[in-house]
């Protein structure tokens, strides 16, 4: 249920509705936009009358939320999430912001290397793998601690945001102070216990759809981390697994726009994995920007054909500043501009 505030309500009515909507048994989350308080009433209880709330002062309506996800829903913040970080960078709004960097951390050399290069290029948070997931148990799993360091010292050096991969939940602690996004990678966007454990964490959380989710599972999980309070929370589509076995997965484009009727929360899009080919990672981030993509999610790596993991889908340095010079000439004719 969401009950929307009179934009003149006081913090005294505000509090009373919110004591109102607690003793029916619901829990209450508010969030402040430009124009009024919004108050979403979360619970399982469904033999209440929304008069009884029309009429506490200060309210200007109440509706009841069909959808089974509540803080995600459009309806709990319509005017859209804007997720702002200290050096100035904002997810959402007109910014279309880049991370980029290679699949993993595999040497203070290498990433140094490809560090410096992306943010001449224009990225503002670089990505990196610390702990890999991986299909095959004896593949290169990542450097752990030693990479977090290395990607927060490099982020520092070329004023880039940090964005890397948390795959339990004992992991989190150990990486809060080296990044300033947490990423959930598709084989963990049901692992429920790890996002409820990112809801109680004040830190973003960029959320990838799985390899076989619908765009409700993919919000539904979302709520997962907002109940716990955490609201700042960016949606990634990565690609599904369809019958097209030409490319590694199918880069569900149609998702963006979808997602953003459905959700206030920002949405990225990763054509790397997307595609698995490195040809195909342009095209796909310039038609992602069209479509209204709020982040992209791009690998680089400055020698891809030795890289440790997924370097057939890693473009080469000088790519992906040509990329870049290509979507800021894309961007403003949507109504965008590259962060």
């Amino acid at each position: 249920m969401i009950v929307a505030m009179q934009e003149a309500a006081s913090e005294e009515q505000i509090q009373v509705v919110i004591e109102h909507l607690m003793e029916m048994g619901f829990s209450v989350h508010r969030t402040t936009g430009e124009r009024q308080s919004i108050l979403a009433a979360v619970g399982a209880r469904a033999d209440f009358d929304t008069r009884n709330l029309e009429v506490l002062s200060g309210v200007e309506h109440v509706h009841r939320i069909s959808a089974p996800y509540k803080l995600s829903g459009r309806s709990f913040r319509p005017e859209g999430t804007v997720i702002q970080f200290s050096n100035g960078v904002k997810v959402g709004g007109d910014q279309v912001v880049v991370m980029a960097g290679p699949c993993s951390v595999e040497s203070r050399e290498q990433l140094f290397t490809v560090a410096e290069q992306i943010a001449k290029a224009g990225a503002r948070a670089l990505r990196g793998g610390a702990f890999k997931p991986r299909s095959s148990p004896y593949s290169f799993q990542g450097l752990g601690i030693e990479a977090l360091k290395l990607l927060r010292e490099a982020g520092d050096k070329f004023n880039l945001l940090v964005i890397s991969e948390v795959m339990e939940i004992s992991q989190i602690g150990q990486m809060l102070p080296y990044i300033d996004i947490f990423q959930v990678g598709a084989r963990n966007m049901q692992n429920f216990n790890l996002l409820r454990e990112l809801g109680k964490v004040k830190r973003p959380v960029l959320l990838k759809r799985g390899i076989a989710a619908t765009m409700e599972e993919l919000l539904l999980s979302a709520e997962y981390i907002m109940s716990g309070g955490n609201y700042e929370v960016i949606l990634c589509e990565r690609g599904i697994r369809t019958f097209e076995t030409y490319t590694r997965n199918t880069l569900d484009i149609c998702a963006i726009p979808i997602i953003h009727k459905l959700s206030h929360l920002p949405m990225a899009s990763d054509p790397s994995h997307g595609t698995g080919l490195r040809d195909k990672v342009a095209p796909m981030a310039r038609a992602s920007v069209a479509a209204g993509a709020d982040v992209l999610l791009i690998e680089v790596h400055h020698d891809p054909d030795k890289a440790l993991s997924d370097g057939a889908q890693s473009l080469y340095p000088q790519q992906f500043a040509e990329l870049m010079d290509t979507l800021r000439m894309i961007a403003p004719a949507v109504g965008r501009k590259i962060a």
